[in-house]
């Protein structure tokens, strides 16, 4: 088939791109490189299509879309803290940017998997946070993605294929941890020998949840003949930040200790998703453990 991966030299992008070139697809990639690298694709880089284009640029994606068969789109802005510093610029890339694609797959009749997020949930009372959830986002970020999920609703309604996978605190080899989340921080301080820092008391619950199952969570949702959902893809296992953080301080082999510093805006306190969902209507599973997924990308650096 003919794929187009939107953010394709991104982390979750670049790793969704390799599978399908394993796979025997035919793959565009359209990146900006704002935020992606074209390292991350250097070793099928003569495997892909690649296209620098912002998704802002209809009529530049419109003429790659014309010959697909579908679009995984994974191009975003993601910096919660940036967030704050740019509200405009994070609906116009992750709202508005979502739109361009729900329109070109109007246009020309394709489907369309992409990338949402936990953070449209925000502060819940109830868990695991089921998909249908009050949606009350703490963060420009998080309300991005809202409102691609609004113009999701809105295409689909107009009998546009499109499935929104809510990610929750993905994690693996590639990111970036200027933009990333506290995984990949945590390494970049450990093999310098420097104590991770976290923000606030460590007792904030995550979902931590491996790439390769987000890559499979994303090929199973466009592969199914579901036309419309939004659904969890997650572990549905609660991990606080302190306990990551020991974890991956014995994973690295250093006598280290935590640094805590004053929790920071936007930031939610527990999250834990149900993911019935995506295993009844795609029959998606997660295969990787927390300790496991880290132990494939973490390097034993020694005391």
């Amino acid at each position: 088939m003919n794929l187009i991966v939107t953010g394709g030299a991104g982390f979750i992008g670049s790793h969704l791109t390799k599978y399908l070139i394993k796979k025997g697809h035919s793959v565009s990639v359209i990146d900006s490189l704002r935020r992606g690298s074209f390292e991350n694709l250097r070793e099928i880089k003569d495997q892909i299509d690649f296209q620098e284009i912002d998704i802002l640029d209809y009529e530049k994606m419109k003429n790659i879309a014309k010959n697909a068969d579908g679009i995984f789109h994974q191009a975003a802005l993601g910096s919660i803290p940036q967030s704050f510093k740019e509200p405009e610029e994070y609906h116009r890339v992750n709202a508005i940017g979502t739109e361009n694609v729900l329109k070109l797959a109007k246009e020309f009749g394709f489907k369309v998997v992409y990338a949402s997020s936990s953070s449209v949930y925000g502060n819940q009372d109830k868990f695991p946070i089921k998909e249908d959830a009050e949606k009350k986002p703490l963060n420009p970020y998080g309300q991005s993605k809202l409102e691609s999920e609004q113009f999701a609703k809105k295409y689909a309604d107009d009998r546009v294929k499109v499935i929104g996978l809510r990610y929750f605190n993905v994690f693996g080899i590639g990111q970036n941890p200027n933009y990333a989340g506290v995984v990949p921080k945590f390494i970049e301080r450990l093999v310098q020998h420097k104590p991770p820092i976290i923000y606030g008391d460590g007792n904030q619950l995550r979902n931590f949840t491996f790439v390769d199952d987000v890559v499979e969570a994303n090929v199973l949702a466009f592969e199914n003949k579901i036309e419309h959902s939004f659904m969890n893809i997650a572990t549905g296992v609660m991990t606080s930040v302190k306990e990551l953080a020991a974890i991956m301080i014995r994973l690295s082999g250093l006598s280290i200790e935590p640094t805590y510093e004053k929790a920071r805006d936007g930031d939610i306190e527990k999250s834990q998703a149900d993911i019935s969902l995506a295993k009844n209507l795609i029959n998606w599973v997660p295969k990787t453990t927390l300790e496991e997924g880290l132990e494939k990308i973490f390097p034993k650096i020694g005391s």
